[in-house]
């Protein structure tokens, strides 16, 4: 299912960020920014990339933006993480390479070196943790800087190889209960708050369920991986256990079920949540990214009621007001687009009654992001020059304009510009 006005400012979009060398960008897109996936040029190249792949633009805009990008050296090794530094620009190159293997493979084999052995690194850095009987950090496993991402990574490029094997051996111990304080913990409890700094507001940690700092991402690479045929001792079991802790947590919301972005030691020695307004739900926290990894999961376990209830519970979301009305922005972290792509991921898989309700709401969200009877180049022109948000990725215009054309790629699978999201 395509929308025209989409599509139109999707191609706006990409018309005013065509040339790194006159896109109208903050001089930070290529400075302070250059080696952020979720602000600089990669999430920008990304956009040809996929719009180039799927036929609907020339692949040397793709290739102006890597080169910019990649004029001067990538940081690379302990600092460097999945959105900072040399692995998004592999996982860049790696969506390029898909359709245009010549020009890249050089540099991508280079980088899938230097992935393996940052992961080795951070494993055995992770497994002494684990050995010691302490508990992680958010960036030792999350999307955004930690184990989870590198799990995308790999299995985008070596879904049956050794390294993701032992990758997934660490979510299983991941999962294993941690006794600290003469409490018995989720393996996944840290000490910080959700920035992943120390927090009064958290005291005695939490435990975070969302795709990008949580959990949720954990469950989405196993499943994943499972669907792809790479299951390592305790995969299922460890799928379950975190399946398990959701369902614990699980809440009502009145058309459907929601989760908490986190549970507090507070909450979890009361056994309830604290109360709250309705939240948005996002992407990186709360419904829809959860329910998009929870639908992988059942998949992965050939469990269909589950398959079911996820599918519903991100309907309901879609459709609740209280809950859009939390939404207020347009990104694909947080906002409207993301929203209509995970809405067109989850239709993809889903089974056929929930997936045309799934469709239908599609509209709706990108009607927020682009309203009827508005000139798609003035929206466009909007989307780029949004200061707050920027051209790039998680928040801004590239992004946006890659959840735009969503609805029409989607089921084509036409490159894996989201699977550093765990969506696919």
């Amino acid at each position: 299912m395509t929308d025209p006005l989409a599509l139109k400012v999707a191609d706006a979009v990409s018309d005013l960020l065509a040339d790194p060398n006159t896109a109208p960008v903050s001089p930070r897109t290529m400075t302070a920014h250059r080696q952020q996936l979720a602000y600089g040029p990669l999430g920008i190249a990304l956009l040809h990339i996929e719009r180039a792949a799927a036929g609907l633009g020339p692949w040397q805009r793709a290739h102006a933006w890597l080169t910019a990008a990649a004029r001067e050296p990538f940081t690379s090794g302990p600092d460097s993480h999945p959105f900072y530094g040399a692995p998004p620009l592999a996982h860049a190159v790696a969506c390029a390479a898909e359709r245009q293997p010549g020009p890249y493979q050089r540099a991508l084999l280079r980088l899938d070196a230097q992935t393996d052995r940052d992961v080795h690194r951070r494993l055995d850095t992770a497994h002494r943790r684990i050995d010691a009987g302490g508990l992680p950090e958010l960036a030792e496993f999350d999307v955004i800087r930690g184990l989870a991402s590198y799990g995308a990574y790999l299995l985008h490029r070596a879904p049956l190889g050794p390294t993701l094997s032992r990758l997934l051996h660490y979510c299983v111990r991941l999962t294993e209960p941690v006794a600290q304080d003469g409490e018995i913990l989720p393996g996944w409890w840290t000490t910080s708050g959700p920035s992943g700094r120390p927090d009064q507001r958290f005291p005695g940690g939490h435990a975070n369920s969302g795709m990008a700092h949580g959990i949720g991402g954990v469950v989405a690479l196993l499943a994943l991986a499972a669907r792809r045929g790479n299951t390592v001792v305790g995969h299922h079991d460890a799928i379950r256990t975190i399946l398990a802790w959701l369902d614990r947590w699980q809440e009502e919301t009145g058309p459907g079920v929601a989760w908490p972005y986190w549970v507090t030691r507070a909450e979890l020695r009361e056994e309830r949540s604290a109360p709250s307004t309705p939240r948005r739900p996002s992407w990186c926290y709360g419904t829809a990214g959860l329910a998009r990894a929870q639908q992988l999961a059942a998949l992965a376990l050939g469990d269909a009621h589950r398959q079911v209830e996820a599918e519903n519970a991100l309907v309901a979301a879609l459709t609740d007001s209280a809950q859009l009305k939390a939404t207020t922005d347009n990104g694909l972290c947080h906002g409207y687009a993301g929203l209509a792509h995970i809405a067109a991921r989850t239709a993809a898989d889903a089974h056929p009654p929930t997936a045309g309700q799934l469709r239908t709401a599609i509209p709706g969200l990108l009607a927020a992001v682009c309203p009827p009877g508005k000139d798609p180049a003035t929206v466009a022109k909007a989307l780029v020059q949004d200061e707050k948000a920027g051209p790039g990725f998680l928040d801004g215009a590239a992004g946006i304009a890659l959840a735009l054309l969503s609805p029409a790629t989607t089921s084509a699978s036409v490159s894996a510009w989201d699977s550093c999201l765990l969506l696919a």
